[in-house]
């Protein structure tokens, strides 16, 4: 790894060393500063949905669980993000273990409505039964059981799915962003990176 020039910002402005220097030192911060809009826009998805979810903390506990989750998971891609900028190599950590803890508490979740769902009653069942003939278009009640039951581990199968793919490649790209930001801690002038987290945090 090259190391840094240290040239010393000039008291009665710039060099053409010290223009080279910036150019360098923005050009190695492209992809830190693409991980940071990365993490920005994860964390408005996410308290969006926190927000969007907060309504049914009031019915059970799994909804409040839900709610507080991901506003955890918003709070802390803020503050990766801000931690990014401020070229703080642990921040890339931090959002990837982030987007592993939400992968888990989705299949923790998952996992909780397949149970409910599977092993109490078909919520179906008193309206076929109320309804006989709507059974016996679609097969009978045993019949309609056994769809409902596959429909259910469908869904909740497919969410898994998806979101172990989602979150997993956040996750990655979050991790292998690090070297990134080391890279700009080892090469990169104190005075640039003062200038740049001044621009970029402004």
């Amino acid at each position: 790894m090259a190391a840094a020039t240290l040239v010393p910002p000039p008291p009665e402005g710039f060099t053409l060393a010290h223009t080279q220097e910036l150019a360098q030192a923005s050009q190695r911060a492209v992809k830190v500063r693409k991980a940071a809009r990365v993490a920005g826009f994860n964390g408005w998805m996410s308290a969006l949905v926190a927000v969007c979810s907060a309504p049914f903390a009031l019915y059970g506990v799994d909804g409040l669980v839900v709610a507080v989750a991901l506003t955890i998971v918003a709070v802390n891609e803020f503050r990766g993000r801000n931690r990014l900028l401020a070229f703080d190599p642990s921040a890339a950590s931090l959002l990837g273990w982030n987007q592993l803890g939400l992968l888990a508490t989705i299949i923790v979740y998952c996992m909780w409505m397949l149970y409910s769902s599977l092993s109490g009653a078909n919520p179906l069942a008193a309206d076929l039964k109320a309804n006989p003939e709507i059974g016996e278009v679609l097969g009978g009640s045993g019949s309609f059981d056994v769809l409902f039951r596959q429909i259910v581990v469908a869904f909740y199968g497919l969410v898994i799915l998806l979101s172990a793919i989602f979150q997993g490649a956040n996750a990655y790209y979050y991790f292998t962003r690090r070297k990134y930001v080391q890279a700009c801690l080892d090469e990169t002038p104190a005075w640039v990176r003062e200038l740049q987290q001044a621009t970029m945090l402004s």
